[in-house]
């Protein structure tokens, strides 16, 4: 019992390293706008992650060109939702919200995904997973609501919170559809041919910024978006799914927030306020909650992998 249980805790720590990574990468997205423009870091992060990526991957896509060809319209709008919508979205959301807010966003992505594997994978909610819902949005609103709700109907969300809005609802989406087409191509094939459309679909972005360069002091933060958040985290979080199961796995995505709050306290000083800390604690506790299933219902359930923040649906 003891072996199985240092197991499972070794286990455990790849999808807790990519989490963790998410999470810094949160921090990093806020300190990137006093020095780069969101359209130029948004474009440089997959284009320097193609760059290493291509020694490794370009053979492997050569071998699998035929069923890449077929696949092109599939991986276009997945590079579209995840690659380019998701990302775009969130450093632009940076400007007007925090890091804590966009972690929690971060965190609601697998319980969208479960909304939205009811119309395209047949998937039935649970009361648990209704119940959670709304525990958590009750959490997100007095969240960002600043403590009153009233303020949510007399001046609206903030512009960044919406865009993370966005952001998590184009990721959840990318997650289902990942599940439905489930693409012929093996992980990193799949991979390498979103990561070189995604930096492809983000060239309007960068021509239409003021500055296309980068200053040397911002080239750590798109090293590390290009690095650890859009390679080292994926890599994590697949080994993990493999190792540990998707359900497992997605539970993890519950401690962005708390990795981010204080993240942001050694990085930006920042310290989370009340309302952040008692609308986290509902949103943690409903996704929780959301992610139980009955135990007659646990074998292969069509929710366990659209619930993944992963790219593990293209791996077979």
């Amino acid at each position: 019992m003891i072996t199985d249980s240092k197991t499972l805790f070794v286990r455990s720590l790849f999808p807790i390293i990519a989490v963790a990574i998410w999470a810094t990468n949160a921090v990093v997205s806020k300190m990137a706008t006093a020095t780069i423009e969101p359209g130029t870091i948004a474009f440089y992060r997959w284009f320097v992650a193609l760059l290493v990526l291509t020694p490794f991957c370009l053979m492997e896509v050569s071998r699998q060109w035929p069923a890449v060809k077929k696949c092109l319209l599939k991986l276009t709008i997945l590079a579209s939702l995840g690659m380019v919508l998701n990302q775009s979205l969130a450093y632009y959301a940076a400007y007007t919200t925090s890091a804590t807010n966009i972690a929690i966003f971060l965190s609601l992505m697998p319980l969208i995904g479960l909304f939205l594997a009811v119309p395209l994978l047949g998937a039935k909610l649970h009361k648990m997973t209704l119940l959670g819902a709304v525990i958590s949005f009750c959490g997100l609103i007095y969240m960002l609501s600043e403590g009153n709700p009233i303020h949510i109907v007399s001046q609206g969300l903030k512009q960044g919170d919406l865009l993370m809005l966005a952001a998590s609802c184009a990721y959840a989406l990318y997650s289902v559809l990942l599940s439905r087409w489930k693409l012929p191509l093996t992980t990193w094939c799949a991979v390498y041919c979103q990561v070189f459309l995604g930096a492809l679909l983000q060239l309007p972005l960068l021509f239409s910024s003021q500055h296309w360069g980068i200053e040397i002091k911002a080239w750590p933060m798109v090293g590390f978006a290009a690095l650890a958040a859009s390679i080292i985290a994926p890599w994590c979080w697949l080994k993990g799914v493999a190792l540990i199961g998707a359900e497992r796995a997605t539970l993890f995505m519950n401690l962005v927030p708390i990795f981010t709050a204080s993240i942001s306290i050694v990085l930006l000083g920042v310290h989370p306020t009340q309302y952040h800390l008692i609308g986290g604690a509902l949103v943690f506790a409903g996704l929780t909650l959301a992610q139980r299933k009955p135990k007659a219902n646990m074998p292969s359930s069509p929710q366990s992998s659209t619930a993944s923040p992963s790219l593990s649906s293209t791996r077979k």
